[in-house]
């Protein structure tokens, strides 16, 4: 543990308060009203303004696939050069301020989209801009946490990421089916206008509340060199945190690619009226299933370990889905299988950022947490390339691309709880 000395939010390292954990973690609120929000509801619906009802999934998938890329180039850098910074009022705020300003000036062009092309663009901008923030707010907790109290903070941090993720979302999906191109637009922006919202009063509370040392930065490499070093890991030395990565990759392919398609799914499979609002409800029962596991795990990861809850988190999940695979056509299951699911992704996701803090290097602890997006926005990239094939197989069957979605969902989950026994924690 650190030695007792002002963390920046206005306590001693010894004496880091329950106010402290809020203050470096609700930003992350808003970050997930945002994404959630986005990625559930408001791309599928505004989407089918624009393409063919029999491409929606391959669309959906090409759109988010390639703004998550954008994230993956983009958090790195911005992480690594917010740990070079020297700005008086701290190296992690100045990078918050500028990246949600513009991502509050992007969030409008989904608005103002009028083809596929422009929605695209306005998308990966966002990405760019957001992730620019994110990558600098990561950096709080390995700043200004104490080390026996980061998983703790891993809790917090994901509790409000999670609660965040579902706080708009059963409001957003009635307005997103109330909307229809051409008429009834306000709802859209009333829908767009609330996530702007959330997100200017987040980082007003964020740059007010949260009091960083005077930033020293890191390495004073030149900018160039920087940038080249964002990506650069010496997978020798660090074999762990490369395990880490593809563990954190093949999780998150799981819970995005049930994420993205849950909204089709209900249209094609479970054939409700009101997809939007349905989606709406199995996010909740999954966040109330993350919400009884996210702190509680966080906290137990500080005492027994991350592996052990790690692996039984991705086992879970696999559980959760071979529910929702098995009985497709049973509402009450699948809601059962969605809560599993929840469980399972809120306790791996307070466990697996601690695990993260605990192997990133000393230093250039945004960069390391920056790479980790790799995971992150690369799983959840590479969970949206299933929507050709899930298009592909439908036309072979009713619902058998859907089927194939979740027997990857099942895998994904295994293989990747499995892969954090082979890490040797410190």
């Amino acid at each position: 543990m650190r030695e007792a000395a002002d963390t920046g939010t206005g306590a001693k390292a010894g004496e880091f308060s329950r106010i402290d954990y809020l203050k470096i973690a609700i930003f992350g609120f808003a970050l997930s009203a945002l994404w959630g929000s986005l990625h559930s509801v408001v791309l599928q619906v505004r989407l089918l303004d624009f393409v063919a009802e029999s491409q929606k999934n391959t669309y959906l998938g090409l759109l988010t696939f390639t703004g998550l890329v954008v994230a993956m180039a983009v958090q790195p850098v911005a992480g690594a050069i917010s740990d070079r910074s020297s700005f008086s009022w701290g190296r992690r705020r100045p990078y918050i301020l500028l990246g949600t300003i513009a991502a509050i000036f992007f969030l409008s062009g989904i608005g103002f989209s009028s083809s596929f092309a422009t929605i695209l663009i306005f998308y990966c901008l966002l990405q760019a801009s957001s992730n620019t923030a994110q990558a600098s707010y990561q950096g709080f907790i390995p700043d200004l946490v104490p080390e026996g109290k980061r998983g703790i903070a891993s809790g917090v941090k994901s509790l409000l990421e999670i609660v965040g993720g579902v706080a708009l979302l059963y409001l957003l999906a009635l307005f997103m089916d109330r909307y229809r191109v051409g008429e009834g637009d306000s709802w859209l922006w009333l829908a767009l206008g609330i996530l702007a919202i959330v997100l200017l009063g987040a980082l007003l509370a964020t740059v007010l509340t949260v009091k960083e040392r005077p930033g020293t930065g890191g390495a004073k490499l030149p900018l160039l060199p920087t940038l080249y070093r964002s990506f650069k890991i010496d997978v020798r030395a660090n074999r762990d945190f490369i395990l880490f990565l593809v563990s954190r990759l093949l999780i998150f392919m799981a819970f995005t690619t049930l994420q993205t398609f849950a909204l089709y799914f209900f249209m094609d499979v479970v054939g409700v009226a009101d997809p939007a609002t349905a989606v709406a409800r199995f996010s909740i029962v999954a966040v109330a299933g993350m919400l009884v596991a996210v702190y509680p795990a966080g906290r137990l990861s500080d005492r027994v370990g991350r592996r052990p809850i790690v692996v039984t988190s991705g086992l879970l999940g696999a559980l959760g889905i071979s529910l929702i695979f098995l009985f497709q056509h049973s509402h009450m299951l699948i809601m059962l299988g969605g809560g599993l699911v929840g469980i399972s992704f809120g306790a791996f996701l307070s466990t697996n950022w601690a695990l993260a803090t605990d192997l990133v290097a000393k230093g250039e602890e945004a960069r390391y947490l920056g790479l980790t997006n790799l995971a992150t926005a690369g799983g959840a990239a590479l969970a949206r390339l299933i929507g050709p094939v899930i298009d592909f197989f439908n036309v072979y069957g009713p619902g058998l691309g859907y089927q194939v979605m979740l027997l990857a969902c099942f895998i994904y989950f295994v293989v990747g709880s499995l892969l954090v026994i082979k890490i040797k924690l410190r």
